[in-house]
């Protein structure tokens, strides 16, 4: 198809805004672009995936559309192939987003004191504790609960490369949310303070996996849902540092193997060198005895000379 002259570069390549959050990024879009890579087909990746056929058929369009595939179609056989762009994608964030530096920090929660009570939105539902009744509502996406004496605000999930970094960006949100609450229904709050020791999780995507249909535990661990989609807890902190240093293990392992692969080379080319000059050896050491052998039936003959008839 021959593109008209006059139309505009922009109007062509449109900018192309696509949505996603970053569950949907590592769960979904890395694993399907990786079996898309290695040359799978849509039906062959929900299968491995454990995903319905819609569901991988949206997300190839999603992969399509931001230029990471390219759709081919073979006989009847519709097909993708991964981009230049998709590939560099797959490069520069295998390492960051399935990795072991992704820290997940859910649940934290900060109490400030409640100094002067203002007036709270009434669609905030009213929830009969133990021995008080607490309001709960949403404050841009922050959940807020109201006590007699206090606020707690309950910064839900947020994900990063280091676990200090996380816990300050969660006492962010948290104090800004309650100043947006201050300034909103006017209300007095005293500084904040964690409530609780914050649950600093790392996503594991076995399990996750597990964790859909069962829980998992032995004396030193347990794989459940209590903390989140899915993790790991480790009752020995020895066990938990084993873990956390698996991917840092295997690195070393790979370079050690690698080293190991260089030795067995270089030996290979030795006995290779070696087994040349010993069937060397053995054929002119083959050569010598025949022609000793046939020196001396020469001298046999010389001596003992018989005639023919």
């Amino acid at each position: 198809m021959i593109e008209p002259k006059n139309q505009s570069k922009k109007s062509i390549s449109p900018k192309l805004k696509v949505k996603l959050n970053f569950k949907s990024v590592r769960r979904n879009i890395i694993p399907i672009l990786k079996l898309l890579t290695i040359g799978m087909y849509s039906a062959n990746i929900a299968k491995s995936l454990n995903m319905s056929k819609p569901h991988v058929a949206y997300y190839t369009k999603i992969l399509e559309k931001i230029g990471f595939i390219r759709r081919e179609k073979r006989s009847n056989v519709v097909c993708y192939e991964v981009t230049t762009k998709g590939k560099e994608f797959l490069d520069k964030t295998e390492s960051v987003l399935v990795g072991s530096k992704i820290w997940r920090l859910h649940n934290a929660k900060y109490r400030y004191g409640l100094l002067h009570d203002g007036a709270w939105p009434a669609e905030w539902r009213k929830v009969e504790m133990t021995n008080w009744t607490a309001l709960l509502g949403l404050e841009a996406g922050v959940g807020v609960q109201h006590t007699p004496s206090s606020i707690i605000i309950n910064v839900d999930a947020l994900y990063g490369e280091n676990p200090v970094t996380l816990i300050d960006s969660a006492r962010s949100v948290a104090d800004r949310t309650a100043k947006t609450l201050m300034l909103k229904y006017k209300c007095l709050l005293s500084e904040g303070s964690l409530c609780r020791k914050p649950h600093i999780a790392i996503d594991d995507p076995v399990a996750e996996f597990v964790s859909r249909y069962f829980e998992i535990s032995t004396p030193e661990s347990k794989i459940d849902r209590s903390e989140g989609p899915g993790e790991i807890d480790f009752f020995g902190a020895k066990n938990a540092v084993d873990y956390l240093r698996l991917p840092e293990r295997v690195n070393q392992m790979a370079d050690k193997l690698e080293v190991i692969s260089d030795d067995i080379l270089e030996v290979k080319a030795a006995l290779e060198q070696l087994a040349a000059f010993l069937g060397k050896s053995l054929i002119e050491h083959s050569l010598e005895t025949t022609i000793k052998s046939l020196d001396d039936s020469t001298v046999l003959l010389k001596k003992n000379p018989t005639t023919s008839d």
